[in-house]
C-alpha cells in the first residue's frame, strides 16, 4: 500500500501515461490510496461567483459560502476527473471526500477565528479506505473534513490531510508528485536534483536563497506531509516515465525528504 499526493491542476496536466502506470500497480498488487487538492480551481470558481478569495498564513479564509465552492471543486469536479482517467486506463476508483462515513473527522484549527471553517484532522476512517481497497478500487480522497457531530464541514489542507491519512494506514513514506523532478541545487554550472534532504536542510536552503519562488510552498507541503508514522516524503516529477513504480522499487528517482530521529 502506498499514499499519493498530489494538487489537483498538477494531477489534471499528467500523462495518460502515468495512470496507466498506477493501474498496472494496482493490478499487481500494490494499493494506491490518493490524496489530492485543488487550491487554484477553487480560487477561478470562487472569482468566476464573485466570492472573495483571501489568504491567512497560506491558509484560505473559509466562510460557509466559500466551503460550498470548496466542496463542489474538490469532491465533485477534480475528485471525479482524477477517477475517469483512472478509468479511461482501465483502472478502477471510487471518489470520496473526508465527509463520507466521516473518512476525515475535523476539528477548526487553533487560529479558526482568523481563517473561519478551517479544519485539521482528528481521525482517519481506515477501515473506510482498507474496505474500498478490499474491493478493488483505488480510493481518491479529497481533502474536506466533517466535525464530530456531523454537520460542520471543515476545509483540510490536502498536504496534512495526505499525512493524516498515511500515518493512520501505517505507511512510512508519502508520494508527492509534482510538476518538478525534485529539489534542485547548483553544482558547478548546473542544477541537480538533490537524492535526499533532511526538513533542516530545506529551511536552510530556503534561508539562503537556493531553495525560491515556487519551489518553496511544493517542498514545505511535502514536508507537512511528514507526521506520525510517515518517516519520509518523496517529491517527484509526474511526467518521468514510470516514476510510480521506480520509487516503490527505491530507486535513485526525485528527492527524499527526510524526518530526522
Amino acid at each position: 500500500m502506498f499514499v499519493m499526493k498530489c494538487g489537483g491542476s498538477t494531477l489534471a496536466e499528467l500523462p495518460n501515461s502515468f495512470f496507466a502506470d498506477l493501474v498496472k500497480l494496482q493490478k499487481e498488487g500494490a494499493n494506491p490510496v490518493i490524496v489530492h487538492g485543488g487550491g487554484p480551481a477553487i480560487s477561478e470558481n470562487l472569482g468566476k461567483l464573485g466570492i472573495e478569495s483571501r489568504f491567512v498564513d497560506g491558509l484560505r479564509y473559509t466562510t460557509n459560502e466559500v466551503l460550498d465552492v470548496v466542496e463542489m471543486v474538490l469532491a465533485g469536479s477534480i475528485n471525479k476527473l482524477i477517477v475517469r482517467r483512472i478509468a479511461q486506463n482501465g483502472g478502477k476508483a471510487i471518489g470520496l471526500s473526508g465527509a463520507d462515513g466521516s473518512l476525515l473527522q475535523a476539528k477548526p484549527v487553533a487560529n479558526s477565528k482568523e481563517v473561519g471553517f478551517v479544519g485539521e484532522v482528528t481521525d482517519v476512517n481506515a477501515d473506510l479506505i482498507r474496505g474500498v481497497l478490499d474491493l478493488g478500487y483505488i480510493p481518491v480522497i479529497a481533502p474536506v473534513g466533517i466535525g464530530a457531530d456531523g454537520a460542520q464541514r471543515y476545509n483540510i489542507n490536502a498536504d496534512t490531510a495526505a499525512g493524516a491519512v498515511a500515518s493512520a494506514l501505517g505507511v512510512s513514506r508519502m508520494i508527492v508528485v509534482t510538476d518538478v523532478p525534485g529539489i534542485l541545487k547548483m553544482t558547478g554550472t548546473e542544477r541537480k536534483v538533490l537524492d535526499s534532504i533532511t526538513v533542516q536542510q530545506i529551511e536552510d536552503m530556503i534561508s539562503t536563497g537556493e531553495i525560491y519562488g515556487g519551489m518553496i510552498p511544493k517542498v514545505r507541503a511535502a514536508v507537512a506531509c511528514i507526521s506520525g508514522s510517515v518517516k519520509e516524503a518523496v517529491i517527484v516529477g509526474g511526467n518521468e516515465p514510470g516514476v510510480l513504480g521506480k520509487v516503490l522499487a527505491g530507486g535513485r528517482i526525485g528527492t527524499r525528504i527526510v524526518r530526522m530521529a
